[in-house]
Formats: C-alpha cells, structure tokens, sequence
C-alpha cells in the first residue's frame, strides 16, 4: 500500500525561478491530499504527471499569499477534467471569503461542488476507516495550524500454520480473519482474529509544519512520523529575523524532530529567497548537527514512506 510525499514547491515569501512556493502532495493509495498550493503548485503537478482529478481535499496553513496563490489555477483546471466528485477545502478563517471572491471577480467557471471547512482550533478533519488528518495550532503572525495524516494500526502479521492447525479451510475464511472478524467452522468451534494473527503493527505517519515560531509542543504532534516536512527557513546566526518573521530556524526545525521521538526522517521546505540552491547547505548542516537524517527538499523531489513491519 503506497504512502508518498511529493514536493511540489519549497521556496518562501517569493517565487524563484528554481524554486516554486511552499507545497506538499501526499498519495495514498491513488488518493491524493493537498497541503498547502503556493504560487505555481500546477506546474509541478504537471511535471510530476499526477492527477489534479485525484485531489480529494486541500489543508491550507493559513491565509498568506504564498501558501495560497496557486488555489485559484487547482480550481479552475478541476473543471476540465471532468470531475465529480467533491472537492473539500480546509482551514482557518477567511479561506471561504478568499475563494468566494476570487471565484466572483474571475467569473471562474466551476462545475463540482466545493466544500469548506474553517476551523478555529485544532480538531480532526477527516476520518477513514485506515487514517485520518488532523490539525494543530502553531505561533505565526495569522491563525496557522500543521497537519498530521495517521494511518491507523494493521492487523498482525497472518500465520497460515496457526489457521490450519485450528483447522480453518484455506480460502475465504482466511481473509475474513485477517480482516478482523472472528470465523465460525462447521464444527461449531469459533476462531479468532487473535488466534491466526499477529500483534497489531503500526501504520504511517506524515507531518506538515509550516510558518511557526519553534515552540516545544510542536513535537508531541509529530511525534512517530515516517516523514516530517518542517519549516527551516534561516539560519541560526539570523535568529532574530525568524523570531521578528514568526519563523523557524533549520535548526530549530532539527530539534522538534530529535525531540518528537520516532521521527525517521525531516524533509526541511519553505526556504528564505535569500539562499541561493548552494547555500541552502548552511541550513542542512546546521540541521544535521541536531538530527543526522535531515534532507533539503527540492521541487518535485518524492519521498516514499515505508512500513517498519
């Protein structure tokens, strides 16, 4: 079962022309999950060969133009593609108002429906039967809030020897139990999930920060992620930028991650303008002192997830 993380633009503040603005693209499954759509998120979609009529939900940060400019384009191609499924939008206030009007001073042509959530405080946003999305509050100059997508435990590994051993037929009924369902033979004996099968093993997890002052709590929310997108946008010996900006350090970025515990790896994004591509370095050293398995992320740069069991 694919998990994967597309990078669709990791600059901040301004476009590059190597660099697009903050966007990530997580797929599950064929399923895909939008955080954020800065200044051109189509162009790499494009280049990625990925489905806009695949995105089932964006989460945006928060209303900062560089985190939502490329929005309008994503919605109005959605109408060529023949969609029909809903499109759902999440995130703080004002998300509604923005797209309303835009929509109205375009004359933006939109044959689906489009369906906006605003929260205020951090709370569960989709629920599936195998993860969910969540948000939670971070420290920028707006209401801003990270996401989280978990996928929910799995049932344990199956051992057929067991199943036979208990007299299950080979067929159906091993499926039913792998599923989780108990199983009744002919004989009248009742076998159980826990009679064939493993202890339950973990499923994945991807975390996406963006746009916060550092603050300890932020790592109890990542904690056990696959792969953690954070925020590095300066170096330490410019400290006092981040803090008047409202924005991380590389290095800052590296401690929320050695802290959260069961981090495998920080993909670093939403990098100053200020840093041309061979300087971004600085950022990746100051990080990799604090937490070794940090990567710089580029545009269009894929990062799969893998189960540990």
């Amino acid at each position: 079962m694919n998990l994967e993380a597309f990078i669709l633009g990791c600059g901040g503040m301004m476009p590059l022309p190597y660099r697009h603005l903050t966007s990530v693209l997580v797929r599950r499954e064929g399923e895909l999950f939008l955080f954020d759509a800065g200044e051109a998120t189509q162009i790499s979609i494009r280049r990625l060969n990925l489905s806009w009529k695949k995105i089932t939900a964006i989460f945006l940060s928060h209303m900062h133009a560089d985190h939502v400019t490329g929005l309008p384009g994503i919605l109005m191609l959605s109408s060529q593609v023949d969609r029909v499924e809903p499109l759902y939008i999440f995130g703080p206030p004002r998300i509604a108002e923005y797209i309303e009007q835009t929509r109205k001073s375009l004359d933006m042509y939109i044959n689906y429906e489009i369906i906006i959530r605003e929260f205020t405080e951090p709370k569960l946003l989709w629920e599936d039967p195998a993860f969910t999305i969540r948000s939670f509050g971070l420290r920028h100059t707006k209401p801003c809030f990270g996401y989280t997508l978990e996928e929910k435990p799995r049932p344990g590994a199956f051992f057929p020897e067991k199943a036979m051993a208990l007299e299950v037929p080979r067929g159906p009924l091993w499926s039913v139990l792998q599923g989780g369902d108990n199983v009744t033979l002919p004989s009248g004996r009742t076998v159980r999930p826990q009679d064939v099968l493993g202890p339950p093993r973990s499923g994945r997890k991807f975390s996406y920060v963006t746009d916060s002052l550092y603050f300890s709590e932020i790592a109890r929310e990542v904690g056990g992620s696959d792969l953690l997108v954070c925020e590095g946008m300066f170096e330490e010996a410019l400290m006092a930028s981040a803090i008047e900006k409202r924005h991380m350090t590389a290095r800052q970025a590296a401690t929320i991650a050695r802290d959260a515990g069961g981090v495998r790896k920080l993909g670093l994004i939403h990098y100053s303008p200020r840093y041309a591509d061979k300087e971004l370095k600085i950022l990746l050293d100051e990080a990799r002192e604090i937490f070794p398995d940090t990567a710089l992320t580029r545009d269009r740069m894929t990062f799969p997830m893998e189960y540990l069991d």
